[in-house]
């Protein structure tokens, strides 16, 4: 592993790096953290100004571009800047059930599947954690999309499970002759 990569890139990749990394690490004590209290709100709103400075940063990463200087991983940098503007509108309006919700999709698959296609032959992540197997980033990708879909089928599988359960609960039993 070789850090060479991230200091030879430019700024504004450094400063989209370092902020990814510090969304990545802070989520899940943010997201996934049961008590909703000071330490949660603080944590909340770092983690939000660390993934708006992620999306506006990717604006000025043009490298990979298919029209003009931008890619389709620009539309998920907007897509981003919504989220943000909508989980922080819901828990303003005390919605914390869609708050919950539109951060935690952010988490898993705006941050953690971007940041698998990190891995991508050529890019400045690849080359620093995989100086020598430049080819391995696509079994990190594979491996880590496994998971995450892995993980998708399970929660909705056992969506279905409760939902099912929660029909059966309902239903009149039949009499008792």
């Amino acid at each position: 592993m070789t850090l060479a990569p991230f200091f030879d890139a430019p700024i504004y990749i450094q400063l989209h790096a370092s902020t990814a990394a510090l969304a990545l690490i802070l989520g899940p004590f943010v997201i996934l953290r049961t008590a909703r209290d000071r330490l949660h709100k603080v944590g909340g709103y770092i983690w939000v100004l660390a993934m708006f400075v992620v999306a506006v940063s990717s604006f000025w990463i043009t490298e990979f571009g298919l029209i003009g200087p931008f890619s389709p991983i620009h539309l998920l940098s907007a897509f981003t800047l919504w989220s943000l503007w909508a989980g922080m509108r819901y828990a303003f309006a005390g919605r914390m059930d869609l708050h919950r919700r539109v951060f935690q999709n952010l988490y898993w698959r705006g941050l953690v599947i971007a940041g698998l296609f990190n891995f991508l032959p050529g890019r400045a992540l690849n080359r620093s954690v995989l100086p020598d197997r430049a080819d391995a980033g696509w079994l990190v990708i594979g491996f880590g999309m496994t998971l995450i879909l892995g993980d998708m089928a399970l929660r909705h599988r056992r969506a279905i499970s409760l939902e099912r359960n929660a029909k059966f609960a309902l239903e009149k039993p039949a009499p008792l002759v």
